[in-house]
């Protein structure tokens, strides 16, 4: 799976860390950003959910979970 974050749209809202923590966190400005080693999703089924719940619309995942 590959999840790309539009850093110029990205607002910090932190739904992303929300709904998939295992995968993203908010980084030192408060922008989603992933976690070290989990640049492929690391099989997490939430991911597409944490994509879905950006209010902007800033996370693009693609290609199938692992």
């Amino acid at each position: 799976m590959r999840i790309d974050i539009d850093t110029e749209v990205c607002i910090g809202a932190g739904q992303c860390a929300l709904a998939a923590p295992g995968v993203f966190i908010q980084d030192d400005d408060g922008f989603s950003a992933l976690l070290p080693g989990r640049e492929d999703g690391g099989g997490d089924p939430m991911v597409r959910e944490a994509a879905r719940a950006c209010p902007v619309g800033a996370i693009k995942v693609s290609g199938p979970l692992e």
